[in-house]
């Protein structure tokens, strides 16, 4: 992913973030490795039995219709004071 697309990437998933807040949820983004990004979803998108859905119908899928075809995100379970 070029520097552009990541930093489209990082815009993308902060635009998304007041939909999960609006559920008491939110999400992180841990790091960017290729077309690989990485989020920590925390409050109840964590623990939710829809969180698959979350990360690939609805982050993922956006970033691949406004990023790149070649996305992939993935769920990682970190320390909460990531920024």
């Amino acid at each position: 992913m070029t520097q552009e697309q990541e930093s489209l990437a990082r815009e993308v998933i902060e635009s998304l973030r007041p939909n999960l807040q609006a559920d008491g949820g939110d999400v992180k983004i841990v790091s960017i490795d290729g077309n690989q990004v990485n989020v920590h979803l925390i409050g109840h998108c964590a623990g939710c039995p829809f969180r698959r859905q979350t990360l690939k119908g609805g982050i993922e899928r956006i970033l691949k219709e406004q990023v790149c075809q070649d996305i992939v995100v993935e769920n990682v379970d970190v320390d909460e004071n990531v920024d």
